[in-house]
């Protein structure tokens, strides 16, 4: 396949600076419920949000996690913190993110650092989630080797029968993540890539909006 040839015209309406809200995350919210209702189909996850780390050795590593909530000092994802990322922002905070709506032509990218919500946050989270989604949490090991598929599988049997009707307590190793954000750029696809991008960052304690060439 000749990816050179593989191009998406933009069509979309741009980004007008009086139109943006003054705080970014109240304009993360915007642009979230309308990726929401304009998602395509439940197949999609429009809160599904790239994640990069960087571990103690400056090894650089991305991966795809779920934000699960907007706060009004930042975004929330869970995870294992005993996995790779885990163990990456244990060593470096400094986490960088970025969320990409393509039926929209819009992306945000946030900039900021990572500290764990409390354990009753996570609680509350963790049993919110399927019976089953709560299993696969308390088996495994995150980015660690295992043997075979079969190895999960009895894990998770095992467990289920341990914990039959009972509550499955949460995991030490599993819990959110709150990023405070020092930096958000949202921006939107334009004819002949001419696109629009907005940055907000913290100056003097204030969000401060300028634009950058595309």
């Amino acid at each position: 396949m000749d990816f050179q040839a593989i191009r998406k015209e933009y069509e979309n309406i741009g980004i007008d600076r009086q139109h943006l809200h003054d705080d970014p995350i109240e304009q993360l919210r915007i642009w979230m419920d309308l990726a929401i209702e304009n998602s395509p189909g439940r197949w999609l996850e429009p809160n599904a949000m790239t994640l990069a780390t960087v571990d103690a050795a400056g090894q650089v590593s991305a991966r795809v996690v779920l934000l699960k909530e907007i706060t009004e000092t930042g975004i929330i994802f869970y995870t294992n913190y005993d996995s790779e990322k885990g163990r990456a922002m244990a060593e470096h905070p400094q986490v960088a993110t970025a969320l990409h709506w393509p039926y929209l032509g819009r992306q945000v990218r946030i900039v900021g650092s990572v500290e764990k919500t409390s354990r009753e946050k996570s609680e509350e989270y963790f049993h919110s989630r399927p019976r089953g989604s709560q299993i696969g949490a308390v088996i495994s090991e995150q980015s660690s080797i295992i043997e075979s598929r079969e190895q999960l599988e009895s894990a998770a049997s095992a467990v289920s029968k341990r914990f039959e009707n009972q509550q499955i307590p949460l995991p030490d190793s599993w819990g959110g993540y709150h990023l405070t954000p020092t930096e958000f750029e949202f921006w939107q696809g334009r004819e002949d890539r001419i696109h629009d991008r907005l940055v907000y960052s913290k100056e003097n304690g204030s969000w401060i909006i300028k634009r950058l060439a595309p």
